[in-house]
């Protein structure tokens, strides 16, 4: 794998991410506005800052390490980077398109499990590319959170 392909690759995935991730998102906003909230739920305006971090923290990390570190490292930071994405937005389709709480937060469990592991494998490679993504592991474990309260809430919705 070339520098340059694994640099694409990463910015391909983190790319489709923020657009499907999104689009998910903002679809039905009124029935996620009618939900019991939890007591830690963060206001609306933390989620238009967090993200775009995110996926930069993301893209960065990853693209440094495409471009600096064998192909072996490469390839297992994309995989597990796919995996963790194929999770997430698994969850952001289920918790807002067919509404399935239940089988939204047992995704986003498994999301925050793979990006774990993703951050270990970062930072093995290039220490402070796990590092910067020590903040997105955080928000995943909060927004698991999250999800698992609003499975608690509504549990007719699994």
């Amino acid at each position: 794998m070339t520098r340059a392909l694994g640099v694409a690759a990463v910015l391909l995935v983190v790319t489709l991410y923020a657009v499907l991730s999104g689009r998910w998102v903002s679809t039905d906003t009124g029935w996620y506005d009618d939900l019991p909230k939890p007591s830690w739920q963060p206001p609306p305006w933390v989620f238009g800052v967090v993200w775009p971090l995110n996926f930069l923290a993301l893209a960065v990390s990853g693209g440094a390490i495409a471009w600096t570190r064998p192909a072996g490292e490469v390839l297992a930071f994309l995989a597990l980077l796919v995996a963790s994405v194929a999770a997430a937005l698994t969850w952001a389709h289920a918790f807002y398109v067919p509404h399935a709480l239940g089988r939204a937060a047992l995704a986003l469990v498994v999301a925050l499990l793979l990006t774990v592991g993703l951050v270990v494998v970062a930072a093995g490679s290039l220490p402070w590319a796990g590092w910067i993504l020590v903040p997105y592991a955080l928000w995943m474990a909060v927004a698991t959170s999250l999800a698992l309260a609003y499975w608690r809430l509504v549990p007719e919705a699994a």
